[in-house]
């Protein structure tokens, strides 16, 4: 019998919701008003939440598979090749988990100053990190509490939001058009809409990293993802036609002066429906999202730095002791996420990660095709993983093009990163020794 401390699938969906939600939902449609319509819009929602479900699905049939802890990481080293695995590994180390974590304790501390907070958000966010990095280093069992008492906040308040804008606000097929109007169906910005709308869907594969910290991962890690996914898409429309459907481009214009004003789509709507008291429930919530985030990343990161060190590509002290968290990668974490946070380069640092992980993302979804006709003893994935799996991937390098055009630079640091994690595994002592391992599997 499993111990009571295991994550079980309800407390993985949990996980999945809360590393997705963020601030990105509350202000795309603000963008997308200046040139699509409110039809055009809610489409480009559902094209995005396709995209996502496809990869869910993909990860859904490779987590199945292999049921182990540290992600893409994992995947790729037993899949392809440990070098690929730990270009991965060190691509999450690097910027995939202290980064995203390290923005989201900012935009926390930003939105409690609106509220009275300290003037100096990197205060609050230092504390945040330094909080949740002890609670997830204590036992499973604080780990568990503390994401799933989050989870049950953060979608509370979202639900309110939602009844509020579906009780108290129209209900009307919004009449509006955008500034710009087009002759016809407006390919440019629809598309590059979907570039954001996936970044804003990012994080339905959070159980992957802790999939031995679940009660039975082969079934409950993939009907996480899946369940996560499909629950955040249905809030991410509903969402959205309470933004189209109450606002017109003039006022959604509010979303260019975001990083000074700290308003979103949500805080309007909330202040026309509630009043100001509404406004402030908005920056609430804002924060308690960016919060169940960062917990969500703070837990599933440092399982990946584990398996890495397990297998002898990072130093030993970061594996953590049997059936504890791995302390040592925890700390690691929340030492560079505290880092990045004083470091004043964050925005430099965002505009990478995106890359880094895409390339990743669909390689991992790329497996599918050697599991199906290279099983090696292993069951087949179905035939239906291999169609999300061909979705995401052509998804992803459309991505990568649109995402990659004019910056050369990104292919530089693409290019860094990769070299840094070549060097990292030839120089891995035990480097011998999990190339016959996994030559012999």
């Amino acid at each position: 019998m499993s111990r009571p401390s295991k994550f079980g699938t309800a407390s993985g969906v949990g996980l999945v919701i809360s590393n997705m939600i963020g601030a990105g939902v509350f202000l795309s449609a603000g963008f997308m008003a200046q040139d699509l319509t409110p039809g055009q819009i809610l489409l480009a929602w559902v094209v995005g939440a396709g995209i996502a479900l496809c990869g869910a699905r993909s990860y859904a049939a490779v987590a199945t598979l292999v049921p182990r802890s540290g992600g893409e990481y994992r995947y790729l080293s037993d899949l392809l090749h440990p070098l690929v695995g730990c270009m991965a590994g060190w691509g999450s180390l690097l910027v995939g988990f202290s980064a995203p974590i390290a923005v989201d304790a900012l935009s926390a501390g930003s939105f409690a100053r609106t509220l009275g907070g300290p003037s100096d958000p990197r205060l609050l966010a230092t504390g945040l990190v330094l909080v949740l990095t002890g609670l997830h280093a204590l036992h499973l069992r604080s780990s568990k509490w503390t994401q799933n008492s989050l989870f049950a906040v953060n979608a509370a308040l979202l639900l309110g939001f939602v009844a509020l804008g579906l009780l108290k606000g129209h209900n009307a097929w919004p009449t509006w058009s955008p500034p710009t109007l087009h002759a016809s169906f407006p390919w440019a910005p629809f598309m590059g809409s979907l570039f954001f709308i996936a970044f804003a869907f990012s994080g339905w594969n959070a159980t992957i990293y802790a999939a031995e910290d679940f009660a039975e991962p082969a079934r409950d890690v993939p009907r996480a993802m899946l369940i996560g996914c499909s629950l955040v898409a249905v809030l991410y429309l509903l969402v959205n036609w309470v933004f189209v459907a109450n606002i017109t481009p003039e006022r959604a214009r509010v979303v260019f002066d975001y990083e000074a004003t700290r308003v979103t789509l949500g805080h309007v709507i909330a202040r026309d429906l509630a009043g100001e008291w509404g406004g402030r429930l908005m920056s609430v919530l804002a924060i308690v999202a960016f919060v169940s985030a960062m917990s969500a990343m703070i837990f599933a990161g440092p399982r990946l730095y584990a398996a890495m060190a397990k297998d002898g590509f990072l130093p030993q002290i970061l594996c953590g002791a049997e059936g504890r968290p791995p302390l040592g990668s925890i700390l690691l974490q929340g030492a560079l996420a505290i880092l990045i946070v004083w470091t004043h380069t964050l925005q430099n640092i965002l505009q990478n990660v995106g890359a880094i992980l895409t390339i990743f993302t669909a390689l991992t979804a790329a497996t599918i095709f050697k599991l199906y006709w290279t099983p090696r003893g292993r069951k087949t994935p179905p035939l239906v993983a291999l169609g999300t799996a061909s979705v995401y991937i052509a998804s992803a390098l459309w991505m990568l093009y649109f995402g990659l055009q004019g910056k050369t630079h990104l292919l530089y640091w693409i290019g860094g990163v990769l070299v840094f994690a070549i060097a990292g595994y030839l120089l891995a002592p035990r480097r011998g020794r999990v190339l016959r391992a996994a030559a012999s599997s």
